[in-house]
């Protein structure tokens, strides 16, 4: 196989990740129309709230995904394929297990459905649609974890390619079922034999490219080895409830304490918002598997170069995106799935703030992942959890909706905004934390600058037809941020860093079909 640098390798997992990610967006945004359309309010809300009771229930994966990950980054670098096979092999074991204690917690639930959805909705077979969106979700884990592996070798676009085959396939075949049938029975079932047949290809691609995964001679770890990777598994439990708490129990608040239309509304909100954050987060799932060969090759001042780098393109990045959601989020869905799913300007606002601070700490989060930092801030996880669900439950009975979400952006800004990168700073690129605040400060006040900017001229684009309305304004979005950006930050050292790393790539590339010319 062709040997690739660290950047060559990021580059083509970034892009494959981001055109994946775009195509899904664009099926998953057609799916989600049709499905609105053609079922009721009712079944959307139990959409969002079924994916959310077995995304808590997904905590019990532990985060060894995470933890298995980092301990293959060193052999990978050393080609030491027993270490590999011995990994993989207690990887397997972990996610069979976890598989039974999705499908135990699963069928736990089910005696409590009455007290998880305020006001029964007018759906029939409720438990048996559960029972299929708990089917799908078990099935998720077997033979998948084989992905790890062609992922920890920096050459995660196989992987993307095969989702988004999969994916069209899927929804392809979930909105024909939709428009001539109207069954969502068959919706579920179209899903869960789509899931099936991704890890099955998956995994056979994986003994292709690794045939060693086939060897029955397979060493046990050992005991000092298997005691570091449960210890970080540990770590990674905690971590894992935490998110799952954050991200994942606003369903269940709003319909508890709301009711299940507001599920209904916020699931519309969420697939956009969720879209967004997942094309921009793939710029940093690409570089990850780099980051943790960086991490097992470099020393500490290189990592912090290329960690500073990548939180500058993350502002850019999150930065844009939050500005133009703010301003298109509303007419969007309006178009898309009707005036009665739009939500106030001011829970608009919540949800982006959200959205930023959120993204601001994905380039925190993949380097304290890659370079297996995760067990000095452990309890952070656990006390942004705890202080998530008490501020949201208390400003949810007072404020409703926006109290949700305002306890969730509370609970970060607490926790996780300040304690992640001081791990990162003490433990990996030892250097004083000052200067990642300075940085912060910065980049917000450019981005809070750019966006009031972009919103007053935003907010002279009125008329009937949103659909123009919209185009507009995604035109302002798309121009006036990025100049703004542009004007300052060109003469910053990360940007020149990054303009000089793309032509040394263009010039590779183009001397590469020189010589293929000659």
């Amino acid at each position: 196989m062709e040997k690739r640098s660290r950047t060559e390798h990021s580059v083509r997992n970034t892009t494959t990740a981001v055109i994946s990610k775009i195509v899904a967006i664009l099926m998953g945004f057609a799916t989600r129309v049709v499905f609105t359309h053609c079922l009721s309010e009712s079944y959307v809300g139990v959409n969002g709230l079924f994916s959310d009771i077995l995304n808590v229930l997904a905590l019990s994966e532990l985060g060894i995904g995470t933890a298995i990950t980092y301990a293959l980054y060193r052999p990978i670098a050393e080609d030491n394929y027993e270490k590999q096979k011995s990994l993989m092999k207690l990887y397997c074991r972990f996610y069979r297990l976890v598989a039974g204690i999705v499908l135990a917690g699963g069928l736990a639930v089910i005696p409590f459905m009455d007290v998880l959805i305020k006001n029964q909705p007018e759906v029939d077979h409720l438990i048996f649609i559960y029972l299929l969106y708990l089917a799908n979700s078990v099935l998720s884990y077997l033979l998948i974890y084989k992905r790890t592996l062609i992922d920890a070798h920096q050459l995660s676009y196989i992987s993307e390619i095969y989702e988004t085959v999969f994916l069209l396939i899927q929804d392809t075949l979930q909105i024909v079922f939709l428009i001539t049938t109207r069954n969502f029975t068959l919706f579920l079932l179209i899903y869960i034999l789509c899931t099936l047949g991704k890890n099955i290809s998956m995994s056979r691609k994986a003994d292709r490219l690794y045939p060693y995964l086939k060897e029955k001679n397979v060493l046990p770890l050992a005991k000092e080895e298997r005691r570091g990777i449960f210890k970080n598994i540990r770590a990674m439990l905690m971590h894992k409830i935490g998110d799952v708490v954050v991200n994942n129990t606003d369903n269940l608040m709003l319909s508890s304490i709301v009711g299940i239309v507001s599920v209904g509304c916020y699931s519309n909100y969420y697939l956009v918002i969720g879209s967004v954050h997942q094309v921009v987060s793939q710029i940093f799932r690409g570089i990850t598997a780099s980051v943790g060969n960086l991490g097992v090759t470099e020393d500490s001042g290189r990592v912090k170069r290329i960690f500073e780098c990548s939180f500058f393109v993350g502002q850019w990045m999150y930065g844009l995106a939050v500005i133009c959601l703010y301003e298109l989020l509303n007419p969007f869905v309006e178009i898309s799935f009707g005036a009665q799913y739009v939500f106030p300007m001011e829970v608009v606002l919540v949800l982006c703030l959200n959205f930023f601070v959120t993204g601001m700490r994905q380039a925190t989060l993949v380097f304290r992942d890659s370079l297996g930092i995760f067990w000095f801030d452990r309890y952070k996880s656990l006390m942004n959890a705890l202080l998530n669900l008490a501020v949201s439950i208390i400003l949810a009975r007072r404020y409703g909706t926006i109290g949700v979400f305002g306890g969730t952006l509370a609970s970060m800004m607490l926790t996780s905004f300040w304690v992640e990168p001081w791990v990162l700073y003490r433990h990996s690129l030892k250097a004083p934390l000052r200067f990642y605040f300075i940085r912060y400060v910065f980049y917000t006040a450019v981005t809070a600058v750019a966006g009031l900017v972009t919103d007053m001229l935003c907010r002279s684009v009125s008329g009937e037809q949103l659909w123009r309305v919209l185009l507009i304004r995604l035109l302002i979005c798309c121009i006036v941020p990025n100049l703004l950006f542009l004007l300052c930050y060109f003469r910053m050292g990360e940007f020149r860093f990054l303009l000089g790393k793309a032509r040394s790539i263009l010039e590779k590339r183009n001397g590469m079909r020189g010589g293929r010319h000659e």
